[in-house]
């Protein structure tokens, strides 16, 4: 029997453990997407600097 109340044991620590990677990563993340540069009001940061229309030749 108390090597069922070990195993769980074990289970949770494990489970606490990863809830609390996964918890300093969101910070990280919150902070990281903090310090991104702002662009212009209104512009959306997934396509700022894009040109629309032919773009050059990439030269090797």
């Amino acid at each position: 029997m108390s090597n069922n109340s070990f195993i769980k044991r074990q289970k949770e620590r494990a489970r606490q453990d990863r809830q609390k990677e996964k918890l300093l990563e969101k910070e990280a993340r919150r902070r990281a997407k903090g310090e991104e540069p702002a662009g212009a009001p209104g512009e959306d940061p997934d396509i700022a600097g894009i040109v629309p229309g032919p773009q050059p030749i990439a030269e090797a």
